[in-house]
């Protein structure tokens, strides 16, 4: 057990370092296109390359995001965060994907308003075409190597980070025919290719920030990891049944609880043991999950009809039986099944008492006739211990 945490732990470490590298190659990208952009769409007068300038801008605030989301998340879990800290990122995506939608509004209301007057428009020069073709081809760079170690970690930050840095690529790109456009003659596009930008940013925005709200209110994985998980936990040896399975995603893992059916007459001992049995069997066959939360049911207790609880506990219920028990031997054990809404014993007396067949038949149909007036007890079964242990 001990190996395994260390084992966990360094994974994590390993994980968090791997993300923190590859943000790091992205600040230095993202530091140098932003002052580059600022200072050339400045003095090129090109409204599109500084308002890509302020996106890439933004790029760098999320990437210091990034970096402290990852090193908070690879914190093992505490008495504080049982589950660890991997929500940490989901947390940090959202703050992202608000950012994004701020700038990308504030860029699209800015184009629109200066639209209005595009005579006052000075003249585009070529050095902010060259800028915005280094943009494009830097950033989609940047993007095939962040994507991969996105996948590689099943990160959705990393992921997240990997496509504002394709949105920014594919904007610079609109930036690149806006600038074109200028320099041909036609002022506006400059200003319409900032606004369409403005558009792709504030998109991109809502949809990261939507997906990590999802995560947050703990909404399920997809069907088909749902259905994927519900039969491995049915080919578990010993599960009879699957009546409750719930999922709700942390960040790049999932968490897992289902309630599962077993033989009733089992003891236990025995129903843990397929609990943990289950539990492994959906680890080791889906490396996305987290953990995993067996809960035993001897039968399908959603239907309110047959309800456990409703029904005396064993002190009360031995209680009400001891006048049934008179006349017998003092029970060695006795063990009670909660099925169906009524309750079956067992009742085990000692081998003595079974030597004489006539008291057992007169005990067993005096207890018929006397359980016909308790609901909550549909028979007793009287059994001999050979060897009591």
């Amino acid at each position: 057990m001990a190996q395994e945490h260390q084992h966990a732990a360094t994974s994590l470490a390993e994980r968090a370092a791997e993300a923190q590298k590859a943000t790091w190659v992205s600040v230095a990208v993202n530091l140098v296109m932003t002052i580059a952009q600022l200072i050339v769409g400045w003095l090129a007068h090109s409204q599109s390359l500084v308002a890509h300038g302020l996106h890439s801008f933004s790029d760098l605030l999320s990437d210091f995001l990034v970096i402290y989301a990852s090193r908070q998340s690879a914190h093992p879990a505490d008495e504080a965060h049982p589950y660890g800290h991997a929500r940490m990122e989901t947390a940090a995506t959202l703050v992202l994907g608000a950012s994004l939608t701020l700038i990308g509004g504030g860029i699209l209301w800015e184009s629109g308003m200066r639209l209005q007057h595009i005579d006052a428009l000075q003249v585009v020069e070529y050095s902010a075409l060259w800028v915005a073709i280094a943009t494009v081809i830097s950033k989609e760079g940047l993007y095939r190597y962040l994507i991969r170690v996105a996948e590689r970690q099943r990160s959705q930050l990393l992921t997240a980070n990997a496509l504002h840095t394709r949105a920014d690529a594919a904007s610079a790109l609109v930036v690149v025919v806006g600038i074109g456009g200028a320099l041909l003659g036609w002022s506006f596009l400059d200003l319409l290719a900032a606004a369409l930008m403005g558009f792709m940013i504030l998109r991109m925005g809502a949809s990261l920030a939507w997906g990590a709200i999802k995560e947050l209110i703990d909404t399920g994985l997809d069907e088909s990891q749902v259905e994927a998980i519900r039969a491995t936990l049915l080919e578990t040896p010993g599960v009879r049944g699957l009546h409750q399975l719930r999922t709700r995603r942390m960040a790049h893992q999932a968490l897992v609880d289902a309630h599962v059916q077993v033989d009733s007459r089992i003891s236990v001992s025995e129903g843990h043991r397929i609990a943990e049995s289950a539990r492994a069997r959906v680890l080791r066959e889906h490396p996305e999950v987290l953990d995993v939360l067996v809960h035993i049911d001897p039968e399908d207790d959603m239907d309110p009809d047959i309800f456990a609880a409703r029904l005396p506990g064993r002190d009360a219920l031995l209680a009400e039986l001891k006048p049934l028990l008179d006349g017998l031997p003092k029970p060695e054990k006795v063990v009670l099944h909660y099925l169906n809404g009524q309750v079956e014993l067992e009742v085990f007396l000692s081998h003595a008492f079974f030597e004489n067949g006539e008291a057992l038949k007169r005990a067993e149909e005096a207890l018929a006739e006397q359980l016909k007036a308790h609901a909550a007890v549909r028979c007793v079964s009287l059994n001999c211990l050979i060897a009591p242990k």
